[in-house]
């Protein structure tokens, strides 16, 4: 079945959803590290990782072809330009998403928060994965891609990063 077909069905029949959600294993890890901040939130430089599928348009799509997903990531400035981004993803429906990409991508709310001094800034780039991985990917996913964008955090200095998921 098609994954926008799935997408379809799952939001129009919940119940379908609900079963199937009930037997999917995903991955499982004994060991997560907590982490705590190490200085209020009030100082801290913030970045933003979707699982949303969110990215440039002149950046390659994330591919849709193969069944167990993409592991890929993509760079995203601190500033969406109306236009000048997409989604690729065909495992929800994110028409609202186009609307407003703050529902899956919130660097609108970022900055407000930053403007409040609630956090200490928003961090100069975000991070975008395509978040339907499984299978052979997901190996991929945990040693290479995700490990690398948390190097990149690190480059950036970034102190705390919020996830959006899809």
């Amino acid at each position: 079945m098609r994954p926008s077909f799935l997408t379809w069905l799952f939001s129009h029949v919940p119940w379908l959803a609900e079963r199937w959600a009930a037997h999917y294993e995903g991955v499982k890890s004994a060991d997560v590290p907590w982490t705590p901040l190490r200085k209020p939130l009030a100082q801290c430089r913030v970045a933003l990782v979707t699982t949303a599928g969110v990215h440039l348009t002149d950046q390659p799509p994330f591919d849709m072809k193969d069944k167990q997903g993409d592991p890929s990531f993509r760079e995203l400035p601190p500033t969406l330009e109306p236009g000048r981004w997409t989604i690729t993803h065909d495992y929800y429906d994110h028409r609202d998403a186009l609307a407003d990409v703050n529902i899956v991508l919130p660097l609108d709310r970022l900055r407000e928060l930053a403007a409040a001094g609630e956090i200490g800034e928003v961090a100069p780039r975000h991070f975008s994965f395509m978040g339907h991985i499984d299978g052979p990917h997901i190996p991929e996913l945990t040693g290479r891609t995700a490990p690398q964008v948390a190097g990149l955090l690190q480059a950036d200095r970034v102190d705390a990063a919020v996830l959006a998921p899809a």
